[in-house]
C-alpha cells in the first residue's frame, strides 16, 4: 500500500516531536502530501459554569495562552518540516476531544495514514493523550502509524 496522503497528530511533547519526523521521512521517501495538525482543547465546562467564580480575566488568559501554545508548536513543526525539504500544511482544530477531531481532519481530508505517538506529555496530559491514541487506533478507517 502507497500512502498520498499522511496526518501527523502533534502536541508539541518530545515524544510528538519524533511522531512528527517519521511522518517527515515517510512523506519524503512516498513522494506524499503531509498534513500537520494540532488540536487547542476547550475550557472545561465546570470552569465556565463558575463565571462568577473565577474571575473573567483568568479565564481570557488561560484562552490566550492555549492559543499561544498551539501557535507555537505548530510554527515549531512547519520550521522542522522546512528543514527536512517537505512541504506541509500547517493546521490548528479547537476540541474537547482531540481523537475526534484528528479522525474528522483525516475524514475530511481524506488522509490515508494517520501518524501520532503513543502518549503526550507527562501526567495527567499524558495519561489522556495515552488514551487519544487508543480511541484513535480503534475508530480510525485508515491505518495509523503510532510512534513509541
Amino acid at each position: 500500500m502507497t500512502f498520498q496522503h499522511l496526518l501527523v497528530a502533534t502536541d508539541g511533547s518530545e515524544l510528538s516531536q519524533r511522531a512528527l519526523l517519521q511522518a517527515l521521512a515517510l512523506a519524503k521517501a512516498l513522494g506524499a502530501r503531509l498534513r500537520i495538525l494540532t488540536v487547542e482543547g476547550t475550557l472545561p465546562v465546570s470552569l465556565v459554569g463558575a463565571g462568577e467564580l473565577v474571575d473573567t480575566g483568568a479565564i481570557e488568559a488561560l484562552m490566550k495562552a492555549a492559543q499561544l501554545q498551539s501557535q507555537q508548536i505548530l510554527d515549531a513543526a512547519a520550521a522542522t518540516a522546512e528543514q527536512a525539504g517537505v512541504s506541509a500544511e500547517v493546521v490548528k482544530r479547537i476540541s474537547a476531544q482531540p481523537s475526534m477531531a484528528i479522525l474528522e481532519e483525516a475524514r475530511s481530508q481524506a488522509c490515508d495514514l494517520i501518524v501520532m505517538a503513543s502518549h503526550g506529555r507527562r501526567g495527567l496530559q499524558g495519561l489522556l493523550l495515552g488514551s487519544e491514541t487508543q480511541r484513535v487506533l480503534t475508530q480510525s478507517s485508515c491505518p495509523v502509524l503510532v510512534v513509541r
